[in-house]
């Protein structure tokens, strides 16, 4: 066992995406952020299943056809194969931990999906 603390790890894009605490050996877990009017790309997991729980802030969702606004103390479930788009639509930063399981090394699939009138950023 060991601890690891959030501030010993960066995020993917420097001040914002997905900062990984642990990769394996049978989940992933880490945070992401998201500042005011970012989003990270639309994709979908072939085996694994990706959880979040909002720790500050709120978040649109798009999972398959359907949108959800989320916010602080949220629990979002998402099955494989689900398409999903993240934005943060507000004035504050958007954070929470992220849980994805089996443990697969790779298995996140990109897809080309962009929300009437906005750009992927991320």
């Amino acid at each position: 066992m060991s601890v690891i603390n959030e501030n010993e790890r960066e995020y993917r894009f420097s001040d914002s995406g997905p900062k990984y605490l642990l990769k394996g050996p049978r989940m992933n877990f880490g945070i992401v952020v998201l500042q005011p009017g970012q989003d990270f790309n639309a994709h979908y997991h072939n085996i694994m299943e990706e959880n979040f729980f909002i720790l500050e802030g709120e978040l649109e969702i798009h999972i398959d056809n359907e949108i959800f606004q989320c916010k602080q103390g949220d629990f979002i479930h998402v099955e494989p194969k689900k398409v999903h788009y993240l934005i943060n639509k507000g004035d504050t930063i958007f954070k929470a931990a992220f849980m994805l399981a089996p443990y697969q090394i790779q298995d996140k699939v990109d897809v080309d999906y962009k929300p009437y009138g906005l750009s992927q950023t991320k």
